[in-house]
């Protein structure tokens, strides 16, 4: 950037004071403590009137201290609480659909009452996801799941693909309320508490900067992207590439494991009814059936967790690698409007005409934008970090776990072997 602004240039309340030098493995990264910046370039305003106040800090807290201390310790840096549960099915003449409760818990003076609960269905999450990439267009938005699902292939009213998609709806928002910005949206303050939402209500409320991204010039070719803006690019281009490998090896292993529990579930009936004719072994074949039985039901629930556990997390990062690839065009375009007009204050003929004050603007749009590009790239890596601390050792958890049921089923075989033989023993 040239020298052209006349002052320092200003960020946003989430704009980062650490520079990108190096984009590591999400598996290999060292921590980093989060640190975005206090000052807000403005206040917003919500419909009453109110001002917000957006320089209130990030919490600070992990992930997996969310999930172990709940609150207790949260609740020393963190002023909004939101959850998701009690999915309900409706059917109507029209539609059949699912609704999800919404609860709220805020000590925020933005918010009439200190508690919400309201209903909502996805496209209402669909909505709200839509708001904020039109106000905060600078920012990255946590991804939703995906909204279609193939007929036939997956029931969207299973109690199973109903959890999923609740799990999935809780972190969205959680991520939301956690960030230090979006968390203000008057989108999303409307989005917990109203309880009828008016969808029509804000769709002129485009920042300046949403309506210089989609506005701008289109025809321009930007020169080159930063160095530490490139990185990211190839980052996420490597990042997508190692989770389709992981994603490939997953399915394999679900397939292979559902495979042997088929197998494996018709051992037990064999045995059982083997010892049906063997009166001198009808209890080693009734305790290898038990075994039989147990092995499965462990495996079962092995499966079941890759499932719903371990795969999710990986989809729900391919369409976070997607959200942050658009806010990475978006920065593009705002720095190639600024290139167009600054080299047409660079090619005009009166030289001393002083710069025109829309290019000083528009070199602080993409200061800015670069700031919160930076600042939520932060967030981010430190949300990935934790996120798959916890799959990975949670994974191997339930590996341990399930040979462990596996042993004490053969274990559990052993007094009933012995007792054969003693019985045998005394009779011979």
């Amino acid at each position: 950037m040239s020298a052209m602004s006349a002052g320092a240039p200003r960020s946003l309340a989430s704009s980062g004071q650490k520079s990108i030098q190096d984009i590591l493995h999400p598996l290999s990264a060292e921590e980093s403590a989060l640190n975005p910046g206090s000052a807000a370039e403005k206040d917003l305003i919500l419909p009453n009137g109110t001002p917000v106040d957006t320089s209130s800090p990030a919490s600070s807290s992990s992930l997996l201290n969310r999930l172990q201390l709940d609150d207790d310790l949260d609740g020393e840096t963190r002023d909004l609480f939101v959850t998701v549960d009690d999915p309900k099915k409706h059917v109507s003449t029209m539609e059949t659909y699912i609704t999800y409760r919404v609860c709220t818990k805020t000590t925020r003076t933005e918010f009439d009452l200190p508690e919400y609960s309201v209903r909502r269905r996805y496209q209402d999450f669909d909505w709200l996801r839509n708001k904020l990439e039109e106000s905060q267009p600078t920012h990255l938005i946590p991804p939703l799941p995906e909204k279609f699902v193939m007929k036939g292939v997956v029931d969207r009213f299973s109690e199973e693909f109903v959890e999923t998609r609740r799990k999935a709806l809780d972190k969205f928002l959680k991520r939301v309320a956690d960030h230090p910005v979006l968390s203000f949206n008057e989108h999303f303050n409307a989005f917990l508490s109203a309880k009828d939402l008016n969808k029509r209500q804000g769709l002129a409320l485009l920042t300046k900067m949403g309506e210089s991204v989609k506005y701008v010039t289109g025809g321009y070719k930007l020169r080159a992207r930063p160095v530490e803006f490139a990185a990211m690019g190839d980052y996420l281009d490597l990042f997508t590439q190692k989770l389709g490998t992981i994603d490939r090896i997953a399915q394999r292993i679900i397939k292979e494991q559902s495979e042997f529990l088929m197998e494996l579930r018709e051992y037990g009936p064999v045995y059982s009814s083997w010892s049906s004719f063997e009166e001198d072994l009808h209890d080693p074949l009734e305790g290898v059936s038990g075994c039989m039985s147990n092995c499965s039901s462990a495996l079962e629930e092995l499966t079941e967790d890759m499932s719903e556990d371990f795969l999710p997390v990986l989809r729900e990062y391919v369409l976070y690698i997607e959200s942050m690839k658009n806010v990475l065009k978006k920065r593009d375009q705002v720095q190639a409007e600024y290139e167009t007009k600054l080299e047409a204050v660079v090619f005009r003929e009166d030289k001393k005409t002083p710069v025109p004050t829309d290019v000083e603007k528009c070199q602080d749009r993409v200061e800015c934008f670069n700031a919160d590009l930076k600042a939520d790239w932060d967030r981010w890596e430190n949300n990935k970090r934790q996120d798959f601390r916890q799959l990975l050792t949670g994974m191997a958890d339930k590996n341990i776990q399930y040979y462990e049921k596996c042993l004490a089923a053969w274990e559990s075989l052993i007094p009933v072997l012995q007792d054969k033989q003693e019985a045998e023993g005394e009779t011979s």
